[in-house]
């Protein structure tokens, strides 16, 4: 175990009933994260790609900085840069040099990556809806937005952020 996360504080262990709960999340995230992705799999798409274009298709002029574009789906800047890679062989995506900035790189979402996120985008709601909100009753579907948003709002732990005990 590295030496920054070695303390001298006692664990405080999971009881039995937490402890079922978290292997739930665990394997529950697992499966819903893989029928998604086998959901898009028709279109020649991976999860991860479909957030891309989700996130391009959101921004101005559907193009963002790819440091920006890593950070808004989650995923390390030489990961996104293979991904990106891909889907520019695909024409999904294209690359442009910032005008304003000889360092940095633009992500811009071609007409054609456009043209298949929306026809992809009805089977991916689709999936979302029978894996998870129409799996769950309102009330639960409401309690896991707060559920994660309180887990948003913890202090340091985001990507790259380890809070010392």
């Amino acid at each position: 175990m590295p030496a920054a996360l070695k303390t001298a504080c006692p664990p405080r262990w999971l009881d039995e009933h937490q402890q079922q709960i978290w292997r739930t999340y665990l394997r529950g995230v697992h499966q819903l994260d893989e029928y998604l992705d086998r959901a898009l799999r028709p279109f020649d798409l991976s999860l991860a790609e479909y957030e891309i274009l989700v996130s391009l298709s959101e921004a101005e002029e559907r193009r963002m900085r790819m440091s920006e574009l890593a950070e808004a789906v989650h995923q390390s800047r030489s990961r996104l840069t293979h991904t990106v890679s891909r889907m520019e062989k695909a024409e999904l995506i294209e690359r442009l040099a910032c005008p304003n900035d000889r360092r940095g790189v633009w992500a811009r979402l071609t007409s054609t990556g456009y043209d298949l996120l929306v026809e992809a985008a009805p089977c991916h709601v689709e999936s979302v809806r029978r894996a998870l909100v129409d799996a769950t009753t309102p009330e639960d579907f409401e309690a896991l937005g707060r559920v994660f948003a309180a887990v948003l709002a913890v202090p340091d732990i985001a990507p790259g952020r380890v809070k010392q005990i």
